[in-house]
């Protein structure tokens, strides 16, 4: 019953996401055609759809696109797991205990609004390589939503719950399997989900450092060369990648936390 009365809401909501993005394009189509200039912003230079569609195509047929897609998916999810690993067992310990928030945060909060372009440098000292390097600045990117999320995850979790398995004797396990991470998990998966989104957000400043491959490195490239169509192509492959990527975590994270995406569902 429930799912009958919940399907024209969601036949209503993808024909609202459709037409976003069709008024989108339309503008786009007409921003660009007609050379739209609103004083502060002009579409001069901006390529029109179809020129953005022929330099994608060219892409597609060439043979660098799938070297330039091999080489940002690795390291983006290189980074992005490595930062998924330390930020949520970072955020679990700083989250259960406040000597170690004291110790650990206050660092923590000074490197967190340091952008992803000023690490360029450092990184390239730091780090062997440059792969490894671009690694790093993606690894940063998305450190700080999963941190930061986990964290409040796990202090919203209600400490009636925690006393209550204290008073049966659980073990300081067996709570943190049964309470806290069933409590956090939604905030957890929503960190991860961020986290990737802003690796791909880090991606163009990363692959600054690279020579060869990557879709950043491409996107950089059009930009020095003033490819704009290539540019523009770059940017939407960043945005599809990052898309789908972060929707495979929320994804995949629901089928943890089946309970509460039932509970948003009713």
């Amino acid at each position: 019953m429930n799912t009958r009365a919940h399907r024209p809401r969601q036949w209503q909501r993808l024909a609202l996401q459709t037409s976003s993005l069709l008024a989108c394009l339309a503008f786009w189509y007409l921003a660009s055609t007609y050379k739209f200039n609103f004083g502060v912003i002009a579409f001069t230079y901006v390529p029109t759809p179809g020129a953005v569609a022929d330099a994608a195509w060219n892409l597609v047929i060439s043979s660098k696109l799938l070297p330039h897609l091999g080489s940002s998916l690795s390291r983006v999810f290189a980074g992005y797991f490595s930062a998924a690993l330390l930020g949520i067992a970072l955020g679990l310990l700083i989250g259960r205990s406040h000597r170690v928030e004291s110790f650990l945060l206050p660092p923590l909060e000074v490197l967190r609004p340091i952008p992803a372009v000023a690490w360029i440098p450092l990184a390239i000292l730091m780090f062997p390589s440059s792969e490894l390097s671009m690694i790093f600045i993606t690894f940063t990117g998305a450190l700080f939503p999963i941190l930061l999320n986990t964290i409040h995850g796990v202090e919203a979790v209600d400490k009636r719950l925690i006393a209550s398995a204290k008073s049966l004797g659980a073990s300081a396990s067996a709570i943190l399997r049964e309470v806290i991470l069933p409590g956090a998990a939604p905030s957890i998966i929503t960190g991860l989900t961020i986290g990737m989104g802003t690796s791909w957000f880090c991606l163009v400043t990363a692959e600054m450092i690279s020579g060869q491959w990557g879709i950043g490195y491409y996107t950089w490239e059009s930009y020095v060369i003033q490819n704009y169509a290539d540019i523009v192509v770059g940017m939407l492959l960043i945005g599809v990648l990052g898309m789908g990527s972060s929707l495979l975590v929320k994804t995949l994270g629901n089928l943890f936390i089946p309970w509460y995406y039932l509970r948003r569902q009713v």
